[in-house]
């Protein structure tokens, strides 16, 4: 099993228009199209699992780089996310972990 990372999509992209473009390369375990978790909308990027891994190899060296809907796709081998910190946290503000003063006070919209 490889994990694909597939970055630059066109935000009007569909997992199944994903799998078809991985398809041809081998048998697609699943797709994952990252979609933003206020709005849904796509993040333009997905991940796609393959059974075999060097079906996977193939589809990587074929698709990185090749046109779809007019920008050019970045695939690779997904790294796995680090352990620990790393991101966007909750809570605080970073200025606390400093000890550089008091958390910043939210600004009211202008509007």
């Amino acid at each position: 099993m490889k994990n694909i990372f597939v970055g630059n999509l066109d935000f009007a992209a569909t997992e199944s228009s994903i799998r078809s473009l991985f398809e041809p390369y081998g048998n697609v375990e699943r797709v994952s199209l990252v979609t933003d978790r206020d709005t849904g909308r796509s993040r333009g990027f997905a991940f796609v699992e393959m059974t075999d891994a060097s079906q996977a190899d193939q589809a990587i060296a074929a698709l990185n780089g090749a046109d779809l809907n007019g920008r050019a796709l970045n695939v690779n081998e997904a790294r796995p996310k680090p352990q620990g910190g790393g991101g966007r946290g909750f809570g605080g503000s970073s200025r606390d972990s400093r000890g550089g003063g008091p958390p910043r006070q939210r600004r009211e919209p202008r509007w």
